[in-house]
């Protein structure tokens, strides 16, 4: 049993991040915060990915 929706986009990741944006404003929602985690882990475990 699967509780996802999968979709394959014919647009590159940029493309796909503002269309989803714009999608999620038009129906009242938004992104609420954004982590770098490739930053994040190089600032606590001095790790890079």
């Amino acid at each position: 049993m699967s509780y996802t929706f999968d979709r394959i986009l014919d647009a590159d990741f940029e493309t796909a991040e503002a269309r989803t944006r714009q999608a999620l404003q038009a129906h009242g929602f938004g992104v609420l915060t954004e982590i770098d985690v490739a930053a994040t882990l190089k600032k606590k475990l001095g790790a890079e990915i």
